[in-house]
C-alpha cells in the first residue's frame, strides 16, 4: 500500500505526542512491505539534529520518504496551509492511502475523495478544547472533529473513551487504536548535572508548556507544599511564548530547572532517576509521556481527567484537574510514600509496555487500512 501521512510537524520526533505517534506508526508500516511518505515542515527540520541532511536526493528516515514542504508558520496558518499543500502533492502522487493526523487537518480530508482516494483520519485529542485557541480558530477545529468523522473512510481515535464519545455524538464508528510507548534502552546521566539535580531528588513534568498541561498548576501547589525537591520542567513552547514567560516568572529562582526540549537517552535519564512524574493536564488525547513515566516504572500523579485514568487504571495517583489545593496535598502524600510507589511502580512497567506495543497498534492500524480500501460506505 501506498500511504501518505499529513498533520504531524515532522520525524523523526524530538518533541510532540503526534510526531512521536507518526513516527513509530510509519517506521513499521515500511518494514511490513508498504510505501510511507511523511510529511514535514521546514521550522521543525530545521531545530531537528537527528533529521538526515538535505540533499538533491529523496530523504529518508529508516524507510520512510521524508518531504518537506513549505508552511505560513503563524499559530493560526502553520498547519492548515502545511495540509494543503501535503494534500494536493498526496493526490498527486496518487496514495492509496491518505492519513491525516489531528483535527485541525481534517478539515482537508474530503480532498483525496474526490480524486477516488481514501482518506483516513486520526484523532489524537480535542483540540477546540485548548485554550490557546480564539473563537474562530475553536469554530474551525469544531468543523474539523466534524469533518474527521463524518466524512473519511475511516476515523481512528487514541483514546476509547473520547472514540465512544465521538461515535455517540456523530452516530458513526470511530475505531479506538491507541498510542503505544517505546522506552530507550541507554540513559545518559550528563542531564542531571547540567540540571544540578541528584538521582531520586527531584518532581519531573515533560511534555509541551501550554495552558492545556496544567504547568501553572503543578507550579502553584509546588510553591505552597513548601518546594519539597527541585522542579524540571521538560518542554518547549508551542505557540504559547507568554504562557511559558508567565510560568518561568511564577517560579521565581532556580528551584525549577528548564531544560527545553529532551529526548532520547537524555529524557530516559530525568525519567528512570525523578522521584515523581506529575502530569496535570486539563486535556489529553492518550499522553505518551504518561505512557514513557509508567514504562520506566516511575511513580506517576495525574490529574483526573478520563485519557489519564484511562492509561493508568489503578496505577499511580490522580488529583482532581485544576484543584492546586488538591494536587498540593497529593504532592504531599506521594512524596511521603515514595519508596513505596517506586515498588509498585516497577512491578507495574511490563504491564504498560506489553500493552501499548507498537506493533500491536501498526497491525491495528494496517486492520483500518484494508478496510478502507474495500468499496462501500464509511466504516
Amino acid at each position: 500500500m501506498k500511504i501518505a501521512m499529513i498533520g504531524q510537524k515532522g520525524i523523526p520526533a524530538t518533541y510532540g505526542g503526534v510526531e512521536r505517534h507518526v513516527e513509530e506508526l510509519a517506521v513499521r508500516l515500511v518494514e511490513r512491505g508498504h510505501d510511507v511518505t511523511v510529511y514535514t515542515r521546514p521550522h521543525y527540520d530545521r531545530h531537528n539534529a537527528r533529521r538526515p541532511k538535505p540533499s538533491r536526493h529523496p530523504m529518508y528516515y529508516r524507510g520512510v520518504r521524508l518531504v518537506q514542504l513549505p508552511s505560513i508558520a503563524t499559530k493560526h496558518l502553520d498547519a492548515i496551509s502545511h495540509v494543503a499543500l501535503c494534500t494536493a502533492h498526496a493526490v498527486e502522487s496518487r496514495a492509496d492511502i491518505v492519513h491525516y493526523h489531528a483535527v485541525g487537518p481534517a478539515l482537508l480530508c474530503w480532498i483525496p475523495r474526490l480524486f477516488r482516494q481514501k482518506a483516513v483520519v486520526t484523532i489524537h485529542a480535542q483540540d477546540a478544547l485548548r485554550s490557546k485557541w480564539g473563537r474562530f480558530a475553536r469554530f474551525a477545529l469544531n468543523c474539523g472533529e466534524w469533518m474527521a468523522v463524518c466524512a473519511p473512510r475511516a476515523t481512528i481515535c487514541v483514546s476509547e473513551s473520547l472514540a465512544a464519545k465521538l461515535s455517540r455524538r456523530y452516530g458513526r464508528r470511530v475505531e479506538f487504536v491507541p498510542n503505544g510507548v517505546v522506552l530507550v534502552e541507554e540513559s545518559d546521566d550528563s542531564i542531571l548535572a547540567e540540571l544540578g539535580v541528584e538521582r531520586g531528588a527531584y518532581i519531573l513534568f515533560a511534555s509541551r508548556l501550554v495552558p492545556e498541561k496544567g504547568c501553572h498548576y503543578l507550579i502553584g501547589a509546588w510553591e505552597e507544599a513548601g518546594r519539597p525537591l527541585p522542579l524540571v520542567m521538560a518542554g518547549d513552547s508551542s505557540f504559547s511564548p507568554a504562557y511559558v514567560e508567565r510560568i518561568k516568572s511564577m517560579s521565581g529562582g532556580s528551584a525549577v530547572k528548564f531544560p527545553g526540549n529532551i529526548y532520547g537517552a537524555r529524557l530516559a535519564s530525568l525519567f528512570r532517576n525523578a522521584t515523581l512524574f506529575v502530569l496535570p493536564s486539563d486535556l489529553e488525547g492518550l499522553p505518551i509521556v504518561l505512557l514513557e513515566a509508567l514504562g520506566y516504572g516511575v511513580p506517576v500523579l495525574a490529574s483526573d481527567i478520563p485519557p489519564n485514568c484511562e492509561v493508568m487504571g489503578e496505577i499511580g495517583k490522580t488529583f482532581v484537574a485544576g484543584d492546586i489545593g488538591d494536587l498540593r496535598e497529593k504532592l504531599r502524600q506521594c512524596l511521603a510514600a515514595a519508596e513505596e510507589l517506586k515498588r509498585d511502580a516497577g512491578l507495574a512497567a511490563s504491564r504498560i509496555a506489553s500493552r501499548y506495543d507498537w506493533d500491536l497498534i501498526t497491525q491495528q492500524t494496517t486492520s483500518v487500512y484494508t478496510r478502507a480500501t474495500r468499496p462501500g460506505q464509511h466504516l
